[in-house]
């Protein structure tokens, strides 16, 4: 089940709430949703469903035992456990996402002959598994007390506003609200808000964006001219943002519903000055997830400034798929992050700001190609397409008629980059007088967005969220 789905929108989540809402107390309320939480996962997912309770319960003993060794004070013991934890925790990631990934590569070495396992990625283990690490290593870190509820750490992991793609909330910025919260009018009208938001970027504008990227791409790279590549390059770039920015902000506004608040995930990062603005931008919870658990990890005994910068873009590139364009990607940010790094803050601010603008897009427009693309052939096309290597034409008609033909999708897309609800809650709060113009506004747009997603979904057929591989 996908949130961009008429069974989704007007049978389950509605059910959902309503059940919730009778709940008498906040109990029962936790039990409703986790029930709930389990036959959304169980829809797409009847087999793995068992991986995911298996997990959080070896996890929930795993906290335990950290929390025993640390009231007696056995500091090496704690330790011992959280080292199991993440043995566990990696190697059951490592198993199902990229045992076959390294038994391909193994297998080029000359005689080796490694059987190539043919498991099935259970959907969202990269984020439920990342989410259970931050409440295992912030537990051990004593930022956090010990779960004693397995029901509580059930429904932390389970939720399925977060479980099938993010963002990854850390058990520490909902702990308090799993136990105590409650759901007023304005969480529901926000919440609700960010819900149709998240659906019309992906419904209206994600998925009609991914037919011309399938136009151009899904045919011979090499017989695209200069113009198209870098004109289908860039679609794939907003494609991307308004797919997974999309289901960022229904989980988020979901989250709202049930009186949970989720941290961003997204700040308009197509706006960003340098790369490392972009990445304070996007998919922010990974990015601070690294930078917390991963970047000053001691390597051979020290923390290493350079060592732990690779270390994290090689990571954040794997984390998105067992493949080596994402590994490239990874480090391709990293190496232009390192670049402005030793360039310094104060340095990068002196250079005029249009001409950071159009290095930074350049950078990430590229970048998503070498993500899009896992075939190293046709990546290599792709580069030599972008300058024209390829003896390719500078222009094309069919770049040209495709752009006449999608400019009304073309510039509700370049706009939607921009902080535009961002803007209106502004004047909302700022002009008194203008609440009732920006309260009906809001009420009308929801119900355009929620009837056009539901017109255009009527034929859809399969419409998954990219991360969902991921």
């Amino acid at each position: 089940m996908v949130f961009s789905s008429l069974i989704f929108l007007y049978l389950f989540l509605p059910a959902c709430l309503l059940c919730y809402g009778l709940s008498p107390n906040l109990k029962i309320k936790n039990f409703t949703l986790t029930v709930f939480s389990l036959v959304f996962y169980a829809w797409g997912e009847p087999v793995y469903i068992l991986l995911l309770l298996a997990s959080v319960f070896a996890n929930y003993l795993f906290g335990l035992g950290i929390g025993a060794c640390q009231k007696k004070e056995k500091d090496g013991a704690a330790k011992a456990v959280m080292t199991l934890s993440l043995i566990f925790n990696i190697g059951l990631l490592g198993v199902f996402k990229y045992s076959a990934f390294i038994a391909e590569n193994l297998n080029l070495i000359p005689g080796v002959s490694l059987p190539v396992p043919k498991l099935t990625l259970p959907i969202g283990i990269s984020f439920y598994t990342f989410q259970i690490l931050s409440y295992i290593i912030d537990l051990y870190w004593e930022k956090i007390d010990v779960q004693r509820n397995p029901f509580h750490l059930l429904m932390y992991i389970s939720m399925f506003p977060q479980l099938i793609a993010g963002p990854i909330v850390r058990y520490s910025t909902i702990a308090d609200e799993i136990k105590d919260r409650k759901v007023t009018l304005t969480d529901i009208s926000e919440g609700l808000t960010r819900l149709m938001i998240g659906l019309a970027k992906k419904v209206i504008l994600a998925n009609n964006l991914s037919t011309i990227v399938s136009e151009f791409f899904g045919k011979s790279v090499a017989n695209l001219s200069v113009a198209g590549t870098w004109y289908a390059v860039i679609v794939y770039a907003m494609q991307i943002y308004f797919d997974f920015s999309g289901y960022s902000d229904m989980a988020i506004g979901m989250g709202r519903m049930f009186g949970f608040h989720f941290d961003e995930n997204f700040r308009h990062p197509f706006l960003c000055k340098d790369i490392s603005e972009f990445w304070q931008r996007w998919h922010i919870s990974l990015g601070t997830f690294f930078r917390d658990y991963l970047l000053y990890v001691p390597i051979f005994g020290k923390r290493r400034k350079y060592g732990g910068l690779f270390l994290v873009w090689f990571c954040t590139g794997l984390w998105h798929g067992a493949s080596w364009n994402f590994i490239i990607w990874g480090l391709y940010f990293g190496l232009f992050i390192l670049i402005e790094q030793l360039i310094g803050k104060k340095r990068i601010k002196k250079i005029p700001l249009v001409i950071r603008h159009i290095y930074s897009k350049i950078i990430i427009i590229i970048g998503f190609g070498i993500f899009y693309f896992e075939d190293f052939g046709k990546l290599g096309t792709f580069f030599k397409n972008l300058v024209g290597l390829n003896g390719n034409a500078l222009f094309d008609n069919v770049t040209k008629y495709s752009v006449q033909n999608n400019m009304f999708l073309l510039i509700a897309a370049l706009l939607c980059c921009f902080p535009l609800y961002d803007g209106l809650q502004k004047l909302r709060s700022t002009k008194p007088g203008a609440v009732y113009i920006v309260d009906t506004f809001q009420i009308a747009a929801n119900a355009v967005m929620l009837g056009l997603s539901s017109i255009l979904l009527v034929d859809a057929t399969n419409n998954p969220f990219l991360y969902f591989r991921f």
